[in-house]
């Protein structure tokens, strides 16, 4: 499953890190792209959604 979401705090390379280690937590096998710049975070994973953004908001950053 393809997700994109929107993180509104992620502002830098630290942040996209933190993010891939929180993701990977839930899916080691998960592919995770992030843009500071456009605050977008695509998520190719076998993990339900809510399991991700759950992980990713754990990490203490918001999803929308």
């Amino acid at each position: 499953m393809k997700l994109q979401l929107n993180v509104p705090d992620m502002t830098c390379g630290g942040c996209v890190n933190a993010i891939t280690n929180a993701v990977k937590t839930v899916d080691a096998n998960a592919s995770i792209h992030g843009d500071p710049k456009t605050k977008i975070v695509l998520v190719e994973t076998e993990s339900p959604e809510v399991a991700i953004k759950n992980a990713i908001t754990a990490a203490g950053y918001q999803v929308n």
